[in-house]
């Protein structure tokens, strides 16, 4: 069993987060890093950061040391986020390949973390009303990314997660 105990950050961290400060895992989204603990394991200290994911009411504590190769990252910059929502704007790029290929590459985009991939996702999965019902999986894999577009665009514009879908549905709905 470990040993829990709180412990400061120091500025040695290769990558350092903050306690209240948002960040993004991968293949989770956006969660909010709760502390820095260590824990005692073997006989060995190991720090980690303790990241919480509300909506997925889900806490991923990541080794400080590991957080590059885990793919943990500060929020996007606006600047990022405004590049994003001008790919949505893009024409749609659907290849004509067998879904399931194509499904591996959007859940591949949507895994990287990256806010411009996730929006070529959300872009090339949308559809209008003239245009022919998704199937069950493209719908899941399309409110996937959607919702991970939604919540990094609220937390770095700092708004709740209503005005981002609003603002992300008249963008989609004016390309």
């Amino acid at each position: 069993m470990a040993v829990v105990k709180k412990a400061r950050s120091s500025s040695k961290d290769t990558l350092s987060f903050k306690a209240g400060e948002y960040v993004v895992y991968p293949t989770h989204g956006v969660g909010r890093v709760t502390g820095i603990e260590t824990h005692d394991v073997s006989g060995a200290e190991l720090r980690v950061f303790v990241i919480n994911f509300d909506k997925e009411k889900m806490t991923l504590r990541v080794p400080v040391g590991k957080v590059s190769a885990a793919g943990l990252r500060r929020l996007s910059n606006r600047k990022i986020m405004e590049t994003a929502l001008s790919t949505l704007k893009r024409r749609t790029r659907v290849k004509r390949t067998m879904w399931s290929r194509r499904a591996q590459e959007y859940e591949a985009k949507i895994n990287s973390g990256n806010p411009v991939s996730i929006a070529e996702v959300v872009r090339d999965l949308h559809r209008k009303g003239d245009q022919p019902d998704q199937s069950y999986s493209e719908r899941q894999m399309y409110q996937a990314a959607f919702e991970r577009l939604v919540r990094e665009l609220a937390a770095v514009e700092r708004i709740n997660e209503e005005a981002a879908i609003k603002r992300l549905e008249r963008v989609l709905h004016a390309a």
